[in-house]
């Protein structure tokens, strides 16, 4: 795309906006339009960036960002869009670039010679020089071939030949948009989901885009994930407001027709906003912009070259059970059959579950989240969450007239009875579970002062009970079993007559994921699991990962996955914990497997088919109520 030098409404062209009239004229001349490959790393002949028109020697700081003034960018936009090359050392690791690399390819005679593994090998396609520029002074990986394929779908399509034997193990296409939405602001990233042409038809899709916008996130831009169009000609007015309507966020006028140069290789197109409809690029800001947008630009190689290193082949290993529990869903189907029946609003107290996809989902359909009952007004309806809570809170919610669903989890409702059966005959209680956790606030306060909280093992010798002989252990529903059995343990020793559960208090859904993460850890380099920072049953299937000696991370999407954590991981397990939606674990495996050729397996230690009955209260919609 080109920098504009701003047409007569003042709005930019897609990438940037039209340039002038000259500038047009004098590229109608150029007897050979088509593409220019450059390679960065090492380049030192400057062919096609002439210094007068604003190069940047290779100095830290921002003029990196291969503009140094409005001046130079002027320069730049009015100067012949003519073809030329830079030229690069040699791939050492290309068959046939240097003599070992010959004799690698060939063989010495009666002695193969195994050629040094490469790096994956990355092509960027720009559209004209001013953005080649700009990405050729980004910190891309060694190797990297940078297409110059000049603007419009015509010299595009010329250039996909050129992409295609530059071969490419991953293409990333780069530069200048136009934004179709009141959301992308001039400055901002975009990048595509999939690939698009004018009249819908979508060329390619890019599963990895969430990951390599994560990566771009946490490099402090501010970035977004969509549709990008391509188009044949500027668009302007009416025409951007129809290509918005369709559900794309940007428009350029290449990176569809680049699109089959990658061929089945990972793809993303990476494109900076210089314009919007709300703010159209006029004369006065052009430059500001453009320089803006091309230092952008160059602050996008750490994210493609993380990108980049993570492509491989893989094996991803889903583990069964994972994701939503039975427990869960009744909690979120409680929410949403009291929306049906009194409208909105509909309170809830704390989170229904620990996940912040399933919170942020309801509070758009009109729940309202609230950490107390003195925030609801009175005579209010109000849901309480699905780890339970204390007598004294339902005294609170009687004294103002709150009209109560009680959403707790059927099994945590089971350890509250126990509580009050264990202490209402003399025991002292001895509760195994995490400060601060909810479920856990819950069941101490059913018998205040007669229950104790013990955290960890070590804890153990500091208790003090009324009487040995009667002791009674409970534990919260979403512990790690192993960590809990270690605590039981140390209990045991402590106090030989101590007792238990006639059931196991740890949630079946709670074991069953954690068994499942077991298996996948077996075979896995690394495991991935999708749940929320405040989930304690998502926080422990990380840590039975760790403790079979499985390197694992916990993400809320596919946006928090690291690129860097992939690296050289051929084999990833795939859990989920028990309030975490199943779509995110769908959206986790489509990115992944976008990153190379990938086999997806499930690893399973059996299913669930458990189901609780919803509270009285809900279980009529409103459709059937007379």
């Amino acid at each position: 795309m080109s920098i504009p030098a701003a047409d007569s409404g003042g709005a930019a062209e897609h990438g940037g906006g039209a340039r002038s009239a000259s500038s047009r004229d004098r590229d109608s001349q150029v007897t050979n339009p088509g593409p220019t490959t450059v390679t960065p790393r090492g380049a030192t002949p400057r062919a096609s960036i002439p210094e007068q028109a604003g190069a940047v020697p290779p100095a830290g700081g921002p003029s990196r960002a291969g503009i140094a003034s409005p001046l130079a960018l002027a320069r730049w936009v009015e100067a012949p869009d003519t073809v030329s090359e830079l030229s690069l050392p040699a791939d050492p690791d290309a068959p046939g670039s240097s003599p070992a690399g010959a004799a690698g390819a060939a063989g010495a005679k009666g002695s193969p010679v195994q050629p040094a593994p490469r790096a994956q090998r990355l092509v960027v396609a720009a559209a004209l020089r001013l953005e080649a520029f700009a990405i050729s002074r980004a910190d891309l990986p060694e190797g990297t071939t940078i297409v110059r394929t000049g603007m419009g779908p015509d010299r595009a399509h010329r250039a996909n030949r050129v992409v295609r034997e530059a071969r490419p193990d991953a293409l990333a296409i780069v530069g200048l948009a136009g934004g179709l939405t009141d959301e992308t602001r001039p400055g901002d990233v975009v990048v595509a989901s999939e690939l698009r042409l004018a009249d819908g038809t979508v060329v390619a899709t890019c599963p990895t885009a969430p990951l390599l916008a994560g990566e771009l996130r946490r490099g402090g831009l501010r970035v977004h994930v969509g549709p990008m169009v391509s188009v044949e000609k500027v668009a302007t007015g009416a025409a951007r407001t129809e290509l918005a309507a369709t559900g794309a966020i940007a428009v350029d006028m290449e990176s569809a027709t680049l699109a089959p140069g990658a061929g089945d290789r990972p793809i993303a197109a990476v494109r900076v906003i210089v314009d919007t409809p709300a703010e159209p690029l006029g004369k006065l800001d052009l430059f500001r912009r453009g320089v803006t947008g091309l230092r952008t630009i160059s602050a996008l190689g750490p994210a493609l070259r993380a990108w980049v290193d993570a492509v491989a082949n893989r094996r991803l290993l889903l583990a069964e059970p994972r994701a939503f529990c039975a427990g869960v869903e009744r909690a979120i189907e409680v929410v949403e059959r009291a929306l049906e029946l009194h409208g909105a609003p509909v309170y809830v107290r704390k989170q229904i579950v620990h996940n912040t996809h399933v919170v942020a989902d309801l509070a758009s359909r009109g729940a309202i989240f609230v950490e107390e009952l003195d925030e609801v007004p009175a005579g209010a309806t109000v849901v309480f969450s699905a780890h339970g809570v204390a007598p004294a809170v339902w005294d609170q919610a009687g004294d103002r007239g709150l009209d109560v669903i009680d959403a707790t989890c059927p099994l945590v409702e089971k350890v509250h009875a126990e509580a009050r059966r264990f202490t209402a005959r003399g025991d002292t209680v001895l509760l195994i579970g995490h400060s601060g956790h909810e479920e856990v606030e819950g069941t101490l306060g059913e018998v205040p002062g007669r229950i104790q909280l013990v955290e960890s093992p070590e804890a153990v010798k500091d208790l003090q009970v009324e009487d040995p002989e009667r002791v009674t252990y409970l534990m919260q529903t979403t512990l790690a079993v192993d960590e809990a059995e270690e605590v039981v343990d140390a209990l045991r020793v402590r106090f030989p007559a101590v007792v238990g559960p006639g059931s196991a208090d740890i949630c079946y859904a709670t074991s069953n994921r954690q068994n499942a993460v077991r298996r996948v850890a077996a075979e896995a380099d690394l495991v991935l699991v999708v749940g929320s920072e405040n989930s304690s049953n998502s926080k422990r299937l990380v840590e039975v990962s760790e403790r079979d000696g499985v390197a694992a991370h916990l993400v809320e999407s596919v946006g928090d996955v690291q690129l860097e954590w992939l690296r050289g991981a051929r084999t990833i397990g795939i859990s989920a914990g028990a309030s975490a939606p199943p779509l995110l674990v769908e959206e986790l495996t489509a990115a992944l497997s976008g990153l190379g050729s990938a086999s997806v397996t499930v690893r399973s230690v059996g299913t669930e088919s458990i189901s609780f009955h919803l509270p009285k209260e809900v279980r009529r919609p409103l459709s059937e109520r007379k």
